[in-house]
């Protein structure tokens, strides 16, 4: 049986932490090399060591000896644990470099509970932009530290706020979750989130942080003035060009990272004044996910057709949702000729109605009369049944479509965003 994934934490020389989602039957001695040289680019590894059992430094040098370091590790798991999938991170420690320099990458620190940690953070400020140091570096951030001002929308199963973190007077969007779940897994679903702390990219919503509160999970990000793009549609096709760019950006940055969003669609693209387009919301918390799916049921009308019929997935069901997502920014309506709406334009097909659409139904083209043909080719590449046929990961930006946007223009989704505000005034 395939062991499932887990976290490795690399810890540096200084205490610093860096998690690295992993799928043991993949990943490779020399792919974790690569990575410490990403996380401490001034230093040549060659080796780095865990602890076993009995706390002995067991040295790792070859993929036999990955496959050893894996075995101990799972032979290490309760069935209990394992029956409830949880995974603690697996600490490893880089053996000493040749040059002694440390650097994480992305300037970030993980909080590992510990007291010792949590000083050194205090001590040694997280960098991070817009004045939100404090928040991170002085632990974490709690309910009665933030003031609500406003309910901003609905999300998966529960509201989204803008909120003041008093300390810090900064505005920060807050999704609150209403779940039922143990301890154990709130823990989990921490640390997994804490994966969004190490990403470091202009197309991605910086994560701040969560927390629970009673039975529910509040997860911190950045706030974005001009909301999600649901609220723009249609969408003219120059500012599709520039979305495109930013969304492409930011999934091949993910991608890089080992992980898929899972949830690509209008609702999950935010834009702002400055003309910023970033992605949010991504589901990188499988235990969060589980928790969500099993109290709202049914099928995500984004999803790709192999993983509604519960196949698995990767990439390809990516660009299946960044097509559907053009399609419906582009027309108001979604790629399906059967696809039923109510009164008020939402959704009205029953679960399995919605899946055979998804699966068997061929999708809509967009109309040449009001798309270039490159915009319509586009589209389509990413709309195809079979994921081998869809546009892969090295083919999005060349093709003719991404060749014409030439480079990031702000300007333009900015004079969108304020048009709308215009017109709500």
């Amino acid at each position: 049986m395939t062991d499932p994934p887990f976290t490795i934490r690399i810890r540096s020389e200084n205490n610093q932490d860096m998690d690295w989602m992993v799928k043991p039957d993949e990943v490779t001695f020399l792919q974790t090399l690569e990575v410490f040289s990403q996380i401490m680019p001034h230093a040549s590894h060659t080796a780095f060591e865990y602890e076993d059992e009995d706390g002995d430094r067991i040295t790792v040098r070859s993929d036999d000896d990955m496959r050893n370091m894996f075995y101990n590790y799972f032979s290490e798991l309760s069935d209990e644990d394992r029956a409830r999938g949880l995974f603690p991170p697996l600490i490893i420690f880089p053996k000493h470099p040749k040059t002694p320099q440390n650097r994480n990458i992305h300037g970030l620190k993980i909080r590992t509970g510990s007291q010792t940690e949590e000083k050194a953070e205090t001590q040694h400020p997280v960098a991070r932009p817009n004045g939100i140091e404090r928040i991170l570096s002085c632990g974490n951030i709690t309910k009665e530290s933030l003031h609500y001002a406003e309910i901003l929308g609905l999300g998966n199963g529960g509201k989204v706020y803008r909120a003041i973190h008093k300390p810090t007077k900064q505005v920060l969007a807050v999704k609150e979750i209403l779940l039922d779940i143990t301890v154990e897994v709130q823990k989990q679903i921490i640390s997994e989130l804490e994966i969004l702390y190490k990403c470091d990219s202009r197309m991605i919503i910086s994560f701040y942080g969560a927390f629970f509160y009673e039975n529910r999970v509040s997860i911190c990000t950045e706030f974005m003035d001009g909301g999600s793009l649901d609220c723009y549609m249609p969408v003219h096709e120059r500012a599709l060009g520039q979305i495109s760019l930013c969304v492409i950006e930011g999934m091949l940055y993910m991608w890089n990272l080992k992980i898929l969003h899972r949830d690509i669609k209008p609702y999950n693209i935010l834009v702002n004044t400055a003309g910023q387009v970033k992605l949010c919301d991504f589901g990188v918390s499988t235990q969060l996910e589980k928790s969500i799916a099993s109290s709202f049921l049914g099928t995500n009308v984004y999803m790709a057709p192999e993983r509604v019929q519960g196949h698995d997935y990767g990439k390809p069901a990516e660009v299946w949702s960044f097509g559907v997502t053009l399609f419906e920014l582009a027309t108001g309506k979604l790629p399906f000729l059967s696809m039923k709406y109510s009164a008020d334009n939402s959704i009205s097909l029953q679960p399995i109605q919605l899946m055979n659409l998804i699966i068997n139904e061929p999708t809509l083209r967009l109309p040449e009369e009001n798309f270039s043909l490159e915009l319509i080719d586009f589209v389509q590449r990413c709309l195809q049944k079979v994921p081998d046929l869809r546009l892969s990961e090295q083919d999005l930006l060349s093709h003719p479509f991404m060749k014409k946007q030439d480079h990031i223009d702000q300007s333009i989704i900015s004079e969108m965003v304020s048009q709308r505000k215009n017109k709500i005034i």
